[in-house]
């Protein structure tokens, strides 16, 4: 398999026209190879099993077959109907609200010279403590799952505000050209506070949030015109998540229709990458339906080229 283009893409994100996705492997990216998390005396941040083992540990999960225990949404689900909503956010902020560090790719994204929208379908807050170590503004936008009353809305918070404005997501209103967004399409915890805390991680939050992409009431329409201008790339993830299921079916749109643009009228379709260690033939082949190029190289190594095209 050919390696990426990694000047090009170098050059493209430093020009604004690229969308990073940042899946789970992004926030493990610089840990200790083989090492043991640990939810007493966390190091490094955990993975979607080392979370939903945890949580199956504490809600003494029925099932011992890895396919059941592995599964995060699946053990969410039963640790939210036996312990209750409340207690499942309690014990999120438990073992994601430490004090991790950000890693070389959420740094790499801090110095781009140019602004940018961040897709992230993780809770943590590493892209953002980079940003603000690096003293980049950005805004936030997240999709308030735990708000039962404003869940078609999306929450934002522009560059500097303690507060969020309530949203639906046609009225969001952000000049894209003038400040970063860092958008977490799952939610997001907040170490400050738990007030505005909200996951997307449970079987029902996935059918929901799915239900609400279908009917064009999720993703933001401002963002969907930034997105037909810019190509992607998928960082950390595996077709294994229920996160990219749900990120692919809701860029099915605009990565479909470049991955099929035939009429001589229209425009060359724009190029996608995806950064995938040891993909299956299954990956590969739905990658490629979408109009996605996948490179066989670790994360690791992919920053680590990207950082020498500087």
């Amino acid at each position: 398999m050919p390696e990426p283009p990694y000047g090009e893409i170098r050059d493209l994100l430093d020009a604004g026209k690229v969308v990073p996705l940042l899946g789970a492997g992004a926030s493990l990216l610089g840990q200790v190879q083989n090492a043991k998390w640990d939810p007493d005396h966390p190091t490094f941040f955990p993975s979607g099993m080392d979370l939903a083992h945890f949580l199956a540990d504490k809600s003494s999960f029925p099932s011992t077959d890895p396919r059941d225990r592995d599964d995060l949404a699946k053990v969410s689900s039963y640790f939210a109907e036996v312990s209750g909503r409340r207690r499942l956010r309690d014990r999120l902020r438990q073992v994601l609200a430490c004090d991790y560090a950000s890693g070389p790719l959420h740094q790499l994204l801090a110095a781009v010279p140019a602004h940018q929208l961040i897709v992230v379908t993780n809770y943590d807050t590493l892209v953002e403590q980079a940003f603000k170590k690096a003293d980049k503004p950005y805004d936030l936008v997240i999709h308030p799952a735990e708000r039962k009353d404003i869940a078609n809305a999306v929450l934002w918070w522009p560059h500097g505000a303690t507060e969020p404005k309530v949203k639906t997501p046609n009225e969001l209103d952000i000049d894209l050209d003038k400040i970063t967004v860092i958008y977490k399409m799952h939610g997001t915890l907040f170490r400050e506070t738990d007030k505005w805390d909200n996951f997307v991680i449970t079987e029902e939050d996935y059918v929901e949030f799915l239900s609400r992409m279908t009917t064009n009431t999720a993703v933001p329409s401002v963002f969907y015109e930034y997105f037909r201008e810019r190509s992607f790339l998928f960082l950390g993830y595996s077709l294994r998540d229920w996160n990219l299921r749900v990120v692919l079916k809701n860029l099915s749109r605009p990565l479909a229709s470049r991955a099929t643009a035939t009429d001589a009228a229209q425009e060359e379709p724009l190029p996608s990458w995806a950064i995938q260690h040891h993909p299956s033939e299954l990956e590969q082949t739905l990658w490629r339906r979408r109009g996605v190029h996948i490179f066989d190289v670790t994360l690791e190594e992919f920053v680590a080229k990207l950082q020498q095209q500087m």
